[in-house]
Formats: structure tokens, C-alpha cells, sequence
């Protein structure tokens, strides 16, 4: 049996009292959830300090009184990984896992990063931003049916519909339905194999392929069940894997994101891809990816938590 990792006392020294934030009022609350109460239990096992807390239930208020030298944040979704409860640490001066504020908020916006991302030369698939159901006519006319239509603000899969040679009247019923959670993102659909790749210190860990049945890698294939399989690392030539690898480095510094991250990635078999979107505060889940890959390199899933928790910073 593998001994239990534990921290060392200069380690736990330095981490301090740590707030791991989990839970929140985004839509992504449950899996948040679940993200956090693995992460608490694996910093707890470890040997540090750790404390649960909930900002749905807790006021910054209660953060402050705390006597916090650190947040991990587990939160997704808005008010957790957009920038408002990275900008509500910064006001407390609490260091806090992930990219600042800034950077944060132009990660949660999937129009404004692949637009940055297109801007640095980096691939990334033709797209508009909508508003209204009623621009579907000029979608079907610029991108056709076969696009994927997601919220700009949303992750998780929540919202997204992805459309084959669809007909204008479709486009315009999932444009409506993906427009309840806020300002659209249709992207002309890539077709082609699912990769992402965590980011961790600037660097790619080994890439993941996703293999969803029917490539439908939706909310219930992420978090629940089985039906999901991965290989990691992925079966890619080498070259390939190098030149997704180096996008998504340079992805991620372009957004000027820090210390954690994952990349969504399509691949085709001539080896050409493109970047999908960022993930700024990965999943923590039984499911998630960024552990997966972690664990290719050596590092269990507590170790995991202790090196993300370590470089918790503030931008000032």
C-alpha cells in the first residue's frame, strides 16, 4: 500500500490557514461542490490546515474574520472564476490560487479569449457573437448548420448545443435556448478528435484524449457514469503533440493567466487544431482532467492540491 503523502512541517508552514472556496451561485454549483470537498479532504489527509467555506453561505464578511493566509479556489462558473471573487480577495489582500482578475475575467468570456487568441496568431475556429435568436439568418449564412452555439459566460457544457447540418429553424431554436444563460458564441463546428491539455506553473502536462460516445461530451458524460473513455497520454505523433502542447502554453500566457489551468483543444487526423476555450479553475472531481494528468507525471491527486495551493498569489 502507497504511504499516505503528508506535508512536511516547513510546507505546512508556509500554506498557512487555507480557505477552500467551493459551492457559490453559479449554475456549476454542484460540481463546485464536489471539486471542493476533494480538495478540503485531500489538503485535511495532507496534514494542513484546511477549511471548508461556501460564499452562498458565507459572507466576505465571515472570509475576512477567518484568519486566512490562503484561498483555494474551487468555485466555477460565474462569481467564482469570471473575477468577482478574485477582485473580493484582493480587496482582503488573501492570496488565492488561479489567475488574478483580469485575467479571469477575460478567460470566463469565450468571445473575448478566442478573439485575443485569433490576435496572436493562435488557431482558433470562425465564430460570432449573438444576441438575439433573431440573427440566426445571418449565422446560417456566415458559418451554415453545422456550428456549435454556447453561452459566452457558461462552462460545463451548460447550454451548449452542437448542431450537423442543421437547418436555419434549428439554429435559431438552440440560439434561443443558449441564449437564456446570457450572450452566445457560435463557432463553425470542428469535426475532428477532443483533447485538452492542463496547464500547470506556464507548462502543458501530457495531453488527454476524451473519447465521448458519439464525441457528445456533454454534462452528464463529464460527471456522471462511465461511458467516457480517455487516454492519456494521448495516441498523437510526437510532432503533433509538441505543437499542441506549445499552443496552448502560449494560450495561456496570452490571456496572462497563472499558477493552473486547462486548455480545450479539436484535432484532426492531418494533424491541424484548434483551441476551444480556457478553463481557469479546472474540476476537481472523480472525474476531472486535470488530476488524470497530473498522475501521468507522478503526482497524486493531494500532492496536486498542495503544489496549486502553494502558488496562491494576489496581483498586487
Amino acid at each position: 500500500m502507497q504511504e499516505q503523502f503528508k506535508v512536511d512541517d516547513e510546507t505546512r508552514k508556509r500554506l498557512g490557514r487555507v480557505a477552500v472556496l467551493m459551492g457559490g451561485f453559479s449554475s456549476e454549483r454542484e460540481v463546485s461542490l464536489s471539486s471542493g470537498s476533494g480538495v478540503l479532504k485531500a489538503l485535511r489527509d495532507a496534514g494542513v490546515d484546511a477549511v471548508g467555506v461556501d460564499p452562498a453561505q458565507s459572507s466576505i464578511a465571515e472570509l475576512a474574520a477567518g484568519h486566512f493566509d490562503r484561498a483555494f479556489i474551487a468555485l466555477h462558473g460565474k462569481f467564482g472564476e469570471d473575477g468577482t471573487v478574485q477582485g473580493a480577495l484582493e480587496y482582503l489582500r488573501l492570496p488565492y490560487t488561479g489567475p488574478g482578475v483580469q485575467s479571469s475575467a477575460i478567460s470566463m468570456d469565450k468571445s473575448v479569449t478566442c478573439a485575443i487568441w485569433r490576435a496572436r496568431g493562435l488557431p482558433v475556429a470562425r465564430g460570432m457573437l449573438v444576441h438575439d435568436k433573431a440573427e440566426a439568418h445571418a449565422v446560417y449564412e456566415a458559418l451554415g448548420g453545422s456550428v456549435v452555439v454556447k453561452p459566452t459566460r457558461e462552462g460545463s457544457s451548460i447550454g451548449v448545443a452542437k448542431l450537423r447540418d442543421a437547418d436555419e429553424k434549428t439554429l435559431e431554436a438552440a440560439l434561443a435556448e443558449s441564449l437564456k444563460y446570457g450572450p452566445v458564441l457560435v463557432e463553425e463546428r470542428f469535426f475532428g478528435r477532443e483533447f485538452t491539455v492542463a496547464i500547470l506553473d506556464g507548462k502543458a502536462l501530457p495531453i488527454i484524449e476524451i473519447k465521448a460516445p458519439d464525441g457528445d461530451y456533454d454534462y452528464t458524460n463529464k460527471y456522471t457514469g462511465d461511458a467516457v473513455k480517455y487516454d492519456c497520454p494521448a495516441k498523437l505523433p510526437e510532432g503533433v503533440a509538441a505543437a499542441i502542447r506549445s499552443a496552448c502554453e502560449k494560450a495561456f500566457a496570452a490571456v496572462g493567466a497563472r499558477g493552473w489551468g486547462r486548455i480545450d483543444v479539436m484535432g484532426r487526423e492531418d494533424g491541424s487544431f484548434i483551441l476551444l476555450e480556457i478553463n481557469t479553475s479546472p474540476g476537481m472531481t472523480p472525474h476531472s482532467l486535470v488530476p488524470m494528468a497530473a498522475r501521468a507525471v507522478g503526482m497524486s491527486y493531494p500532492e496536486l492540491c498542495v503544489h496549486v495551493a502553494l502558488a496562491a498569489q494576489l496581483d498586487n
